[in-house]
């Protein structure tokens, strides 16, 4: 891999990481909502904090919904936010495979977006912002980590470049195409090869 970066701290990795990937996007986000993404980009970078059973990571997402609806304010609040935030790794991180389900990534990005909008309306100041700019902008945000992920198995070797490729073959996507220009492997937007 040579693409190696230097970074004091995990979250100062992310968050240039996500600087990176949102401007690439041309996604547009207050940096309180960027710090937010970075912290939760540090927190699931451990597979058991995604994955934790006791905290809603593996049951499904309507069966964590139904509980938080059934939950005082403050664990309702805690519930939903968990919902957004699991859903909204999973459809950026995981789009790929999400595409195989049931129910694929959309399910994820309207349950997560509803999800970060309920915590919005539960809080009403403080981080209340945050959460409604997390759940308006969640499906351009899931598609920011699918091209952080993408540009990850593009740099890790040539069958994750593969891999990327196939997928952008069979859906497209800017995330993807944008890290294919990025490898010269398609041009760029209204230009030639790199």
């Amino acid at each position: 891999m040579s693409d190696l970066v230097a970074a004091k701290s995990l979250s100062e990795f992310f968050r240039k990481v996500l600087d990176e990937a949102l401007a690439s996007a041309r996604v547009d986000v207050t940096e309180l909502a960027e710090l937010y993404l970075a912290n939760l980009l540090v927190e699931f970078a451990a597979a058991d904090h995604l994955f934790a059973r006791d905290a809603g990571g593996e049951e499904p997402l309507a069966v964590l919904y139904c509980r938080a609806m059934r939950e005082e304010r403050p664990a309702r609040v805690r519930t939903l936010r968990r919902m957004g935030d699991v859903s909204l790794y999973k459809a950026g991180f995981f789009a790929g495979a999400l595409r195989r389900t049931a129910v694929g990534p959309d399910y994820y990005i309207h349950m997560g977006g509803a999800a970060y909008g309920q915590v919005a309306a539960l809080l009403a100041g403080g981080f209340a912002d945050v959460y409604d700019e997390l759940g308006r902008k969640f499906g351009a945000l899931a598609r920011v980590l699918e091209g952080i992920a993408a540009r990850g198995h593009a740099r890790g070797s040539p069958s994750g470049m593969l891999r990327v490729y196939q997928a952008w073959s069979e859906r497209g996507g800017e995330a993807l195409e944008g890290v294919l220009a990025e490898a010269g492997l398609l041009p760029r937007r209204g230009g030639l090869l790199n």
